[in-house]
């Protein structure tokens, strides 16, 4: 084609070429009569001259015309933990609810389909979450004041193991897999243990009084994690392996909890069971860019199926603490333009902790820590659903199995 546009117009040779035979027939004659042709004075001319381009000059082409650029595409974490996206590892594994309790040193495994008590055993003194393996293929029970951790099978909801580890009052898996990360909130220190064979291979020591839960960022480059008992929060970088950075977070009697990453992964959300709400961080610069109050005793996070809402816990009786008292609550964020939408109470008051939704997500679970019980919700009217007895003071619980393709811990932070 370019050569094409390039060359002069082949239509137009032939006729050039009789025309200048034509003049050059005429000059012969008009010599051969011996007729003089008169000189006339030179026309200056108006009219430009067309200019024909040579062969082998180039004709730029035309711009081409301005276009709108295409939106960039919706970035979403958790876009495999959509409703019902079991990954083929849990596809077969009985739908279970799993409730550790701290004062019982016992776990209940309830059926969530007909809201009963299937049974409970014993795992250790003072288990608090049921953790998710990164591999999706066991639960992990975190035994801290057994300095143990207590293996459960999901295919038949019963213990298998229990392995030494020291103070895991919470459990995490780095993104990659490699790694068990034991949040050992006594010491002070985040203790990293082989995946697959769960021995302890390093340890980051931190300034973190009450280190207790952690997210990490889009690339897995860092973790943000809250410091329960100093009113602030840490950065730890992943790939240097060791603390970079501190941010009091208003009052140092604040109490910084659960840490969940934007869906976009923006910012990082941190709940605050003192300040009543939710701060908001760039991790990137690791600053405060906001805060949303939203109740009293704000404990937990969790993004609806869709990434659309925020489920923000707020346990109300913290009177273990010393703390004010108050009606436990869900307040119903939406996260994207940092608006609380509604404000769901739980019947009674109650004093809902950590848990997780079902696989559809049309149900919330949670742990009603000061009342010996669980509670499931409505996602959609916020209405109760059930009230189920438990043991002395229920806390971690996790609804299993769950949509996503690894779990990076808690309670089930599924991506």
């Amino acid at each position: 084609m370019v050569g094409l546009v390039n060359a002069p117009d082949r239509a137009t040779r032939p006729r050039r070429a009789v025309a200048l035979g034509g003049l050059a027939l005429l000059s012969s004659l008009a010599m051969a009569c011996g007729a003089t042709t008169p000189t006339a004075a030179p026309v200056a001319s108006t009219t430009p001259s067309p200019v024909t381009p040579s062969p082998t000059e180039t004709i730029a082409p035309a711009p081409p015309a301005p276009t709108t650029p295409a939106p960039a595409p919706r970035v979403n974490l958790y876009a495999a933990a959509g409703a019902n996206m079991l990954a083929p590892a849990v596809q077969s594994v009985p739908p279970r609810v799993y409730v550790p309790n701290s004062n019982g040193n016992t776990v209940t495994v309830i059926d969530p389909a007909t809201f009963k008590v299937l049974f409970s055993y014993p795992t250790g003194q003072g288990p608090q979450h049921v953790v998710p393996s990164h591999d999706l293929k066991s639960l992990w029970v975190n035994n801290d004041g057994a300095n143990t951790l207590t293996e459960i099978d999901p295919m038949t909801g019963r213990p298998t193991r229990t392995i030494p580890a020291t103070e895991p009052y919470n459990l995490y898996w780095t993104p990659d897999g490699k790694y068990a990360v034991v949040m050992a909130e006594a010491s002070q220190q985040m203790t990293f243990l082989d995946a697959a064979t769960m021995k302890q291979q390093f340890v980051v020591k931190t300034d973190c009084a009450g280190l207790n839960h952690l997210d990490f960022s889009a690339d897995g480059q860092y973790t943000i994690v809250s410091c329960e008992f100093s009113g602030k929060i840490i950065k730890v970088d992943m790939v240097a392996k060791k603390q970079v950075g501190s941010l009091a977070l208003g009052a140092s009697t604040n109490m910084p909890q659960d840490v969940r990453i934007a869906p976009d992964g923006s910012v990082f959300y941190v709940a605050d069971m003192v300040a009543g709400g939710v701060w908001i961080i760039d991790g990137n610069t690791f600053s405060q860019v906001g805060f949303l109050p939203t109740g009293v005793g704000t404990h937990a996070l969790y993004f609806d199926r869709a990434a659309e809402r925020m489920f923000v816990i707020n346990r109300g009786n913290t009177k273990v603490y010393g703390r004010p008292n108050g009606p436990g609550s869900i307040s119903v964020v939406n996260w994207a333009s940092r608006t609380v939408t509604a404000n769901w109470p739980i019947p009674g008051g109650g004093s809902p902790d950590m848990g997780n939704l079902s696989p559809d997500g049309k149900q919330l679970w949670l742990s009603g820590r000061y009342d010996n019980e669980v509670y499931v919700i409505d996602t959609t009217t916020g209405a109760e659903l059930a009230r189920i007895p438990s043991g002395p003071a229920p806390h971690g619980l996790t609804y299993w199995p769950q949509p996503g393709r690894i779990s990076l811990g808690h309670t089930g932070a599924m991506r």
